[in-house]
Parts: structure tokens; sequence; C-alpha cells
């Protein structure tokens, strides 16, 4: 992989200065048209051994191109912010919109390429977190950027030199320490992680370019001209290069599917509404100030139909938090800032760091939702998302985040009355448009989407939660109950729970029942239940017994039942006397 990097490529002093001005009048022509065009970002990413040259070459590509249209960015040692967060949290956020250049110095290969020859992470976990970025980076490449890997490589020989002559110049002796030379000691080690990472990342869609980095004119005009011709390339192919996808194939034989096997009759009376959502609210306010929380975040998503009641359950959780803990995201049309980034990039930005809570109101699955219904994206785009999606959770639960997903589910007589409902009310009217008549003729489209989304995007981590929302207040505490048991099985580390059937509403008088049957189970393990009262006869003559003791609980009247029935008092007058001889 490295042996064309190891033959001693040179250029002289003549010929590169002769080559320079054409080709930084080409960049910037090529730039000019990358910015017309606004529809490609450029990343360009630049790693390579100590010594190698990154920085010069990222000087030379700002002296060369119009600098206004490029922006770098260098990541060193994650910060606290950075470390409550997703691994890929923090180059998300840096990547350039479309329409410019952006320079990686150090990217999301330095960390685990680091960590492997200091020992932090097994080759199980480095392995992971490459097949992490092979899936990133075929997500920007199937969003439209142009993907540049460039690794500047030196011998081991070649490095040292490459370390004293910058050591002897004064101008650079300042950039070679004590750290360089130790790292010159792990050459070998090195070259192994690296050329291992190489080797399963040189995907077709982001392939690496090996570069020679010990002669500087060679380094520095090789990469310019391949950035040209890369521009220039992607600038004249015809659209977005994209993986190949399978659609999905739905066949339903009995006309059975999952929503349409909901109960949405089931609902609670206001009694029982107004007993457990104060139960649940009071346990969610416990869990998110519980200790073991600060470690873990949440994120709950939302997603239903029209006039379902999304907004209502979400006051009901924000109700029961802190404001300063919690951020609620209303999701609508983009922005034209997010609209330059991949479509994943705007829900990044928002992601919890440890401690916090999230909640979306509508989500990320609106690709796979209304905009594969209305025709907003291409095919190829929404059927992508299944698995953008899904690692997009999967590295937000690797994070210790905990993710809730709900879909409210409406009848559509239901969401008729709704319609109408908001109507009449006058602070109500705003949430009802022409846009919502119109979705309910697409209601089967919509039914449809769900089902494909639900059956492709709820993971172990990351279930689904259906939810019967014809009754708000049968939803509101459904919602509030799951995010508990959740939260309580993920700080305790047990197996995610199961939906559980739902116990029968019964109101006061089941409440009754209860305490009633609490009060019974107290008094049962103590005193005995009394037989039934014989008739009254004559006793025969016996001799007087001992008063049996009787042990006294709470209930006096409980207290003073004999074990065990005896003969009636009033036919046996000796007793007494005998008892009091007897003491």
């Amino acid at each position: 992989m490295f042996e064309s990097a190891e033959i001693g490529h040179k250029i002289d002093k003549g010929t590169y200065k002769k080559a320079v001005p054409e080709l930084r009048a080409a960049l910037l022509d090529a730039q000019f048209d990358l910015k017309e065009n606004g529809k490609i970002p450029v990343i360009v990413l630049v790693s390579g051994q100590d010594g190698a040259g990154k920085g010069e070459t990222i000087n030379i590509l700002y002296e060369w191109m119009d600098p206004r249209f490029i922006s770098t960015l260098a990541f060193s040692a994650p910060s606290d912010e950075e470390r409550s967060r997703p691994f890929m949290w923090r180059y998300w956020r840096a990547l350039p919109p479309k329409g410019r250049v952006g320079i990686f110095a150090g990217s999301w290969y330095s960390s685990p390429i680091h960590d492997r020859i200091d020992g932090g992470m097994t080759k199980a976990a480095m392995d992971a977190r490459i097949d992490q970025i092979n899936r990133f980076e075929a997500m920007l490449v199937n969003e439209g950027a142009l993907v540049l890997k460039f690794w500047f490589h030196l011998t081991k020989e070649g490095q040292k030199r490459r370390l004293k002559a910058l050591e002897k110049d004064p101008k650079t002796a300042w950039r070679v320490t004590k750290w360089n030379w130790d790292r010159l000691k792990t050459y070998d080690k090195l070259q192994d992680v690296v050329g291992h990472v190489l080797r399963m990342t040189n995907t077709p869609w982001a392939p690496w370019i090996i570069l020679e980095g010990e002669d500087d004119r060679y380094r520095s005009l090789t990469t310019g001209k391949i950035l040209l011709e890369a521009i220039r390339q992607r600038l004249g192919s015809a659209g977005k290069l994209t993986t190949p996808v399978a659609p999905p194939i739905r066949v339903n034989i009995d006309g059975r599917n999952l929503l349409s096997e909901l109960d949405l009759t089931k609902k609670l009376n206001e009694d029982d509404y107004d007993e457990q959502l104060a139960r649940w609210q009071g346990r969610l306010s416990e869990l998110v100030r519980d200790p073991r929380f600060k470690n873990r975040s949440l994120v709950c998503a939302f997603e239903g139909a029209d006039a379902a009641g999304k907004g209502g359950a979400i006051r009901r959780i924000a109700a029961s938090m802190d404001a300063r803990d919690y951020q609620v995201i209303p999701i609508a049309a983009p922005t034209e800032e997010e609209r330059a980034q991949p479509y994943m990039w705007r829900f990044w930005r928002h992601i919890p760091r440890n401690g916090r809570v999230a909640i979306f109101d509508r989500t990320w699955y609106g690709r796979v939702l209304v905009e594969r219904v209305e025709g907003f994206c291409s095919e190829a785009d929404w059927l992508r998302a299944y698995s953008e999606i899904n690692d997009f959770e999967h590295e937000l639960s690797e994070s210790g985040a905990i993710i809730c997903k709900f879909w409210l589910q409406v009848s559509q007589e239901e969401q008729l009355k709704r319609f109408k409902e908001r109507e009449k009310i006058e602070f109500k009217r705003f949430k009802i448009t022409e846009e919502d008549w119109r979705n309910r003729e697409k209601w089967d489209a919509y039914q449809s989407a769900i089902c494909d989304m639900v059956d492709r995007t709820s993971t172990g981590t990351a279930p689904w939660t259906l939810v019967e929302a014809n009754d708000k207040g049968y939803a509101r505490v459904k919602i509030l109950r799951t995010i508990c048991e959740r939260l309580e099985a993920e700080l305790e580390g047990k197996p995610l729970p199961r939906s559980k059937p739902e116990k029968p509403a019964g109101g006061k008088d089941a409440r009754k029942s209860k305490k009633a049957k609490k009060a019974k189970a107290v008094v049962e393990p103590v005193v005995q239940k009394p037989q039934p009262k014989p008739a009254a006869v004559k006793a025969p003559a016996l001799k007087p017994a001992p008063k049996p003791a009787v042990r006294r609980v709470a209930k006096p009247a409980a207290a003073r039942t004999p074990p065990r029935p005896v003969a009636p008092r009033k036919a046996r007058p000796a007793a007494r006397p005998a008892a009091k001889k007897k003491g």
C-alpha cells in the first residue's frame, strides 16, 4: 500500500515555479464554479506521519485558493462538552456547507489510530469504529459530497531526516518537540495500525490517496493537482453518486398491519387519569434527578398523525422537569442553512449532553414519512434513510443516550372531529391548515409508510412505542409510564421492559376494593377467622379451663376474637371465680 510513496518522488524548483501559476488560476476557477453550482461540499482530510508536511500543505492551499470559501478545522483531544456526546458529534458540526471546501487537519481517523497505538482500544473496537466511519463517509457521498482523503507517508529514515531538517532551521525548529521524537520510536506499530485502517476504509466512494511527504514541492503540487481534477470531475458528473438500494416490498394478504391491530377504544376516566398522571409525573421528576442519570441523556422522539395529541403529551412531560434540564425541539421544513448540509445534520446539532433531556416534536423520520409520501425527496434518498437513521440512533445509544420513540395513532373519525374542534376554538385555529386537510386524502399512503418505518427502524436499543391516542388522557399516561419504565430499566442495568397488557380502569370502586383487600391482608396473617356462632345450648358440667391468651393487634375488635370457639359465657357462671382463685 505504501510502496509508491517510498521511491523518492521529487520536483525541481524550476518545474515547480512554472507549474504553480497555472494551477492556482485553475483552482480559483474551479472554486468559483463550485460555489455557483451550490450543490457539492468538498471535504478534504489531511493525515499522515509527524513531519510529513500536513500543516505546510494546508497553508499552501489557503495561499492558492480563495480563503473566503475554505474552512479549516483542527481536532485534538475532545473537550468535556464533546466527551459528553457521541463520538461523531463534533465532526458533524464541522461539516462544510454545499459550495464550500472544508479541510480537516486531523479527522475522525486520528482518535482510533492513536487509541489503538496507546493500547486504549482493542482491535475489535477499532474495527467497529472503522465500520461506523465507512457508513458515515458513504452517507456524505450519497448526500452529494466530494470526499478526498490524503495520507502523507514517510519511511522511518525519511521521518528522521525531516525532523532533523525542521529542527535545524530556526524558522521551523519550534515545530519539533520531544513528543515527536518519542513518537518515532513507535513507527513500526503506527505502520501496522495505519495499514490496517487504510485497507479497511479504502472504499470505492472515498479512496485513500497516499503521497510521499519528504519533498515539499512534490507533495504540494501533487495535492493541488489532485484536488483540481477531483472538483472538475465532480462538477462534470450529472447528479449525486448513490449506492444501490432495494425498495421495500409489502404484501398484506389478510389486510392486517401494526396500526389496524391497535385498540383505539382504550381510555381512562377522569379520576384514574388524574391519579396516574400525578404518579408518573412524580416518578419522572425523581428519575431525571437521579445521580445515575448524570452520565446518561434522554431523547424523546414524537411522531404521529395530525391532531393526535403530540403537543399535549410533550407538555405533560415537560411539566415534571426543571426547565433548565430539557429542551423541546420543534421540527419544521428545513432552513436554507440546513438544506446546505446532509439531511441528518440539523438533528445532530440538537443532541443533548449528559444529564439533559431533548424532546423532538417531529423528528428525523420525516424523510421516510412526509418526504416519501409527498415526493419531496427521491426514492433512493428515503430508501437509504432507514440505515442512516439506524446508524444515528445506534451512535446515540452507544454514547449513553436513552431513546424513547412514540407514534401516536388516531382513527380517521377522531381526527376529523379534532380538526373541526380546532376550527371553532380561536386559540387553536393556528394548528389547522389546508395541508392538514389535504393529508387526509393520502391516509392509506401514510399508513403504509408508517408500517415500513416501524419494521425497519424499531431496534433493540431504540424500539417504537405505538400509542392508542383516541383518548388523550390514556395516551399521555401511557407515554409517561413508558418513559419512566425505560429510564428505570436503563439506570438499573436491566433488560428493556416489554409492553404489558393494559389493566381495565375501575374508578373509585376499584380503589376502594384495593384498600379493603390491603386491610384484610394485614389482619388475616395474625388472627384466624372466627367460625359461625353456634346456637345457645346448656353447657355440660366441665372443669373450668384457663382463659386463653389473646394476641393484640392494631384493631381492638379483631384482637378480642378468640382463636377457636368456646361455650357461651352466660352458660358457665362458675368460670370467673375459679379463674381468680387459680390466679
